[in-house]
């Protein structure tokens, strides 16, 4: 299990559909299936349950069971899925900027992800590490080890290669060649860390596409953005926790309090701090995810009632009422 309500940047899961689509199959019923709506893919600012993330890939793993698909992600990632990082990254001015502007930044991406360097002899050290999270472990160390390196060729060119890869799972012996084929460098398994090495020469040659101004914009975005989460990050875990948790049926103050743990006295005394409390919470993630159910027919009204949480039928109708002024059934057929 995780450590703490883990959160992504929903924009990252344009990644998720992309891998989705690349094995030919339909993303919506993945993404429905794991509660997340791929509206929020375009909002910048909009934040996603880690968890949920992963369940809708581990829903995808056992679906396709393709061993290599941490690799295939890879090709697969553009830019525009790190929102404003991902500008900031191209208009570096070399790949150690870029790379102490990921270090910086990353946990706006993904917070249970991070990331280290440190200058070894002639050659920069990548260390990557994340939280224990319920998928297989290869598939994080490929996709996270591949995607850094392709998006390292994105800003210096295709003909970057690492001095080497290291990984601490054990290899998967259908994917040989293309690890070999996708680093172009030696790959080492089972080792200490996941890292990849890179000359000092290649991540401090200054990059054509460098442009200062344009990297200052962003930085500035995401310094605002990081100052937002920071101060709503409690009020963020517990929003999280709860989406987790509300098919259960039981949700409670207390359960809550163990997901991001901390005590229930604790909880509410934060909560206060930010001018709410655990109840307002629950009441506002459940009104805005049935307003954002009800617009898909493919769940029927008894289906979105579980997925809120809510032990009956009536239950929901008359919170909705409450919300929206019209039953469900009247509201859809108004839509």
């Amino acid at each position: 299990m995780t450590n703490k309500a883990h959160t992504t940047l929903a924009s990252a899961a344009g990644l998720l559909w992309k891998v989705i689509e690349s094995y030919d199959q339909d993303p919506e019923p993945y993404f429905r299936k794991a509660r997340i709506d791929p509206k929020l893919i375009n909002d910048p600012s909009a934040r996603l349950s880690l968890s949920c993330v992963d369940n809708a890939y581990r829903e995808l793993f056992n679906s396709v069971n393709d061993p290599c698909m941490g690799l295939k992600l890879a090709g697969l990632w553009h830019p525009s899925y790190l929102a404003s990082l991902g500008y900031a990254w191209l208009a570096s001015s070399t790949l150690n900027t870029a790379l102490n502007r990921l270090v910086r930044y990353v946990r706006i991406i993904n917070d249970a992800i991070s990331i280290s360097l440190e200058e070894e002899g002639d050659a920069l050290v990548i260390t990557l590490s994340s939280d224990d999270r319920e998928l297989p472990s290869y598939y994080q160390e490929d996709s996270s080890t591949a995607i850094l390196v392709n998006m390292c060729r994105a800003n210096y060119g295709n003909e970057l290669n690492p001095v080497s890869v290291s990984f601490k799972h054990a290899g998967l012996s259908p994917c040989s060649g293309d690890y070999y084929s996708f680093f172009r460098c030696p790959v080492e398994f089972g080792a200490s860390s996941n890292q990849i090495i890179l000359p000092l020469a290649v991540v401090n040659k200054r990059l054509s596409t460098s442009n200062p101004q344009l990297a200052q914009i962003n930085d500035q975005v995401m310094i605002n953005y990081l100052a937002d989460l920071d101060k709503d990050d409690i009020v963020q875990q517990v929003k999280v926790a709860i989406i987790d948790q509300l098919p259960s049926g039981n949700v409670t103050d207390e359960k809550i309090s163990e997901a991001v743990y901390t005590s229930k006295r604790s909880l509410q005394r934060k909560l206060n701090e930010q001018g709410t409390t655990f109840k307002t919470i629950l009441t506002e993630v459940r009104e805005d995810l049935a307003l954002k159910y009800i617009h898909d027919r493919k769940l029927t009204l008894t289906e979105i009632s579980f997925m809120l949480g809510f032990s009956e039928m009536s239950s929901f109708s008359r919170a909705f009422k409450r919300w929206t002024g019209e039953s469900p059934k009247e509201f859809r057929k108004l839509d």
